[in-house]
């Protein structure tokens, strides 16, 4: 009987060496297909695309400055490794900063001059805004002005020949003998080169009037005396909170189609008002135009990524903070000078 049971495990023995012999004991490996096969080859070797660092410097237009702050703070939201320095002090600040290197981007709120392009000076447009006149809420005609708008021809009276110095003549009323005080810009400004075109004028040196420093500073002169007239963007002469005029000043009507009489279409008391006459070109241009951003040679690496999010993303961001999103195709032509 033991050896009977002895030959069976041997049987039992020789047939499991043979069955492992030919491979059938084991399960075979799963077969990879060679496109799936490429493809795993192909994300293994892909690097990881990484998050933008470094800092960006800016400078330039009053303009232009509380939008870029803005796009600062959101590009930093999604890219927390990104760091700013953002100066204003004026488009011409910005634009010789630019030309010396001192900083990555200018803020220019003006055309590029001939002159700048020479000097190796790239630019796209980035939005849309105007500059407006303002008055003092509490000028003696403001009543009168209101209800008859000024004429560009006034405009250009009050600042570029200096032949309208009381408010009466800007009314058409001779037994009016206050004297108009006249403010403008004593930086380097878009905002007063557009302000001179519209009223005949080639620069920002053809302007009469008293000088101030800044954008805020002509805003606050113009508050405090009941003669001046002045002139500020969109995005500071409205409270952006409340969509009303700052407190203090009136935008006096512009007399666009000259009929003598302020239009419902040219009063602007509110933000969205003025918005929908920039975006629409019914307020005219200049002082309407275009916001650009500078730099010396066309932008590379994090300046360009930068720019290319203002041009896409960053959009969004401008209505709410009193500026004109560029159209689909003033988008297209600014991204594809990018290329």
């Amino acid at each position: 009987m033991q050896k009977q049971t002895l030959t069976l495990l041997s049987v039992f023995l020789v047939l499991a060496v043979a069955l492992s012999a030919c491979g059938t004991a084991t399960p075979e490996a799963t077969a990879v297909p060679e496109s799936d096969a490429g493809a795993l080859s192909e994300a293994a070797q892909s690097p990881t695309v990484e998050s933008p660092s470094g800092t960006i410097s800016i400078s330039g237009a009053f303009a232009l400055y509380p939008m870029m702050t803005v796009w600062a703070d959101e590009f930093t939201n999604v890219h927390p490794d990104v760091q700013f320095d953002i100066q204003g002090g004026g488009a011409g600040k910005g634009m010789t900063d630019t030309i010396a290197g001192a900083v990555d981007i200018g803020m220019i709120s003006r055309a590029i001059k001939p002159e700048e392009e020479a000097q190796n000076i790239f630019w796209v447009s980035v939005t849309k805004d105007a500059v407006f006149p303002i008055i003092s809420s509490e000028n003696p005609v403001a009543e009168q002005i209101l209800a008859k708008g000024i004429s560009q021809e006034i405009f250009a009276g009050i600042y570029i020949t200096g032949e309208i110095t009381t408010w009466g003549q800007v009314v058409g009323d001779d037994t009016i003998t206050d004297e108009i005080h006249v403010f403008t810009r004593s930086d380097a400004s878009g905002a007063a080169e557009q302000w001179a075109k519209f009223g005949g004028g080639k620069a920002q040196e053809d302007l009469k009037g008293i000088g101030v420093n800044g954008e805020p500073s002509i805003l606050d002169t113009v508050i405090k005396d009941p003669l001046a007239i002045g002139y500020g963007n969109l995005n500071s002469i409205f409270d952006l909170s409340s969509g009303n005029t700052v407190p203090g000043i009136i935008i006096p009507p512009i007399d666009i189609n000259t009929n003598g009489q302020a239009d419902v279409e040219e009063v602007y008391t509110v933000k969205e008002d003025a918005f929908g006459a920039v975006a629409n070109s019914t307020y005219p241009s200049p002082p309407a135009r275009f916001e650009n951003l500078a730099t010396l040679g066309k932008p590379e690496g994090l300046t360009l990524t930068f720019i290319e999010w203002i041009l896409t993303d960053g959009q969004q961001y401008l209505e709410s903070a009193g500026f004109v999103p560029l159209t689909p195709e003033q988008q297209a032509e600014s991204l594809a000078k990018l290329k």
